[in-house]
């Protein structure tokens, strides 16, 4: 055991260095270029790139589809022990995402993307199986960005303890997030992503402070003592670049008189995002009334925030169906297969497949749907799809929905106009 220990530890020190000498060059600053007030964001994310969602490329998750305990990047990586696990996120991060992604971004008329990225990339933690290595690739993206004319919103998506219990922040399960030295350890997190990142602000046009915190089961005090804390970091390294605040699942319009103008030196971007999909009731909906709640929050929310808000994460989905879409190995509330559910209809074409698969009538409500959002979220101060790519959930891939024809192109242009009388 000793001498696989020293091997393993040379091994390990080894990768470290020749991880560092191949590290790009120091960033240097740059000016700011991004005027919110006069130009509405037109974004996408970069979803399930630098932090895994199993249902966004479930060929990283498919060995433990019938069990085994690997759910989301945290059990993955102990299942797989740090080794493998580089290993294997180093191809996917080498892979998934690349300069021409940007450049498709940039030819589809959009002018942001999200970069979602875990605590661990930034300040590990001693004692967890994550690996590190994604800030290189960060890096290598304000490059590609900056190369395709594209600005980048960076955002901690996951915080020590899960902030919400989602996947999607590493880490499935209980929300400890608040509790014990976790608030700190975040704090750290996007001190680091400061530094790296505000001064780039050329195209890095915003840090996002954290995805999703969990106010329907967190004091919604204790996260708004986090988003002064947090902002108080970034202001102390660069009080240009915006700082990103989530409406915690609140309403939209709860957080009006908070941090707005004049409270501090550096911008302020309210994110909410908009899905139809989570709750039995919301894939009942007829396909009118998805078109029409979304009309409903631009006219009646979107309008009345007073500071500037983006609807940060949206789709066109108007089912759960996609694989593990809830989670790795659970089933959808729309054909009835997830716990407490009614079928409403069949997930055919939708559970996995393309956008030249899907029916006729689902491609006619998926293209309602996504130009009634386009014109109810630029009510704000504009949108940020999710996501730009996936494996196989036609719904949700921006890049498989605009070469469907489904996805405006330009985006201004209306097979359904008026839908929302704007």
């Amino acid at each position: 055991m000793l001498v696989t220990s020293l091997t393993s530890h040379i091994a390990a020190v080894s990768l470290l260095a020749s991880l560092v000498a191949a590290r790009p060059a120091p960033l240097t600053p740059r000016a700011n270029s991004f005027d919110f007030a006069a130009n509405k964001v037109r974004g996408v994310n970069l979803g399930g790139w630098l932090l895994l969602e199993p249902w966004i490329t479930p060929s990283l998750f498919q060995q433990w589809e019938n069990g085994g305990g690997a759910v989301d990047e945290y059990t993955l990586s102990q299942a797989l022990g740090k080794d493998e696990t580089y290993r294997r996120l180093s191809e996917h991060w080498n892979t998934w995402i690349t300069q021409d992604d940007f450049n498709q971004i940039a030819r589809a008329g959009l002018n942001h993307v999200r970069i979602p990225v875990g605590y661990w990339a930034v300040a590990p933690l001693d004692g967890e199986p994550f690996v590190q290595g994604q800030l290189d690739y960060l890096d290598k993206a304000i490059g590609w960005a900056r190369a395709a004319g594209i600005k980048v919103m960076v955002e901690l998506h996951g915080a020590p303890g899960s902030q919400n219990g989602f996947d999607n922040s590493g880490r499935y399960g209980s929300i400890d997030w608040l509790k014990g030295n976790t608030v700190s350890q975040t704090l750290d997190a996007i001190r680091g992503l400061t530094e790296r990142y505000a001064s780039q602000t050329d195209v890095v046009t915003s840090i996002g402070l954290l995805n999703e915190p969990a106010g329907f089961a967190l004091d919604v005090n204790a996260i708004k003592q986090y988003w002064q804390s947090g902002r108080d970091v970034v202001s102390r390294v660069n009080s240009d670049v915006a700082v990103v605040i989530h409406d915690s699942f609140q309403d939209v319009l709860s957080w009006n008189g908070f941090m707005g103008s004049g409270s501090g030196p550096n911008p302020v971007i309210l994110d909410t995002h908009q899905y139809q999909v989570f709750s039995p009731d919301q894939v009942a909906l007829s396909p009118t009334t998805h078109v029409e709640r979304a009309c409903s929050f631009g006219r009646d929310k979107l309008r009345s925030v007073d500071k500037w808000t983006v609807v940060g994460e949206w789709s066109g989905a108007q089912t759960d169906c996609a694989k593990w879409l809830n989670g790795l190995g659970k089933g959808a509330r729309y054909d009835g297969t997830f716990p407490n559910s009614f079928r409403v209809g069949d997930c055919a074409g939708k559970y996995q497949g393309t956008v030249d698969g899907l029916s006729s009538a689902d491609k006619e409500n998926i293209g309602r749907y996504i130009e009634a959002q386009l014109d109810a979220y630029e009510q704000g101060a504009g949108w940020i799809w999710w996501t730009w790519k996936t494996e196989s959930a036609p719904e949700w891939d921006m890049q498989d929905l605009i070469a469907g024809g489904l996805f405006p192109q330009p985006l201004t242009n209306r097979r359904y106009p008026n839908q929302c009388g704007f």
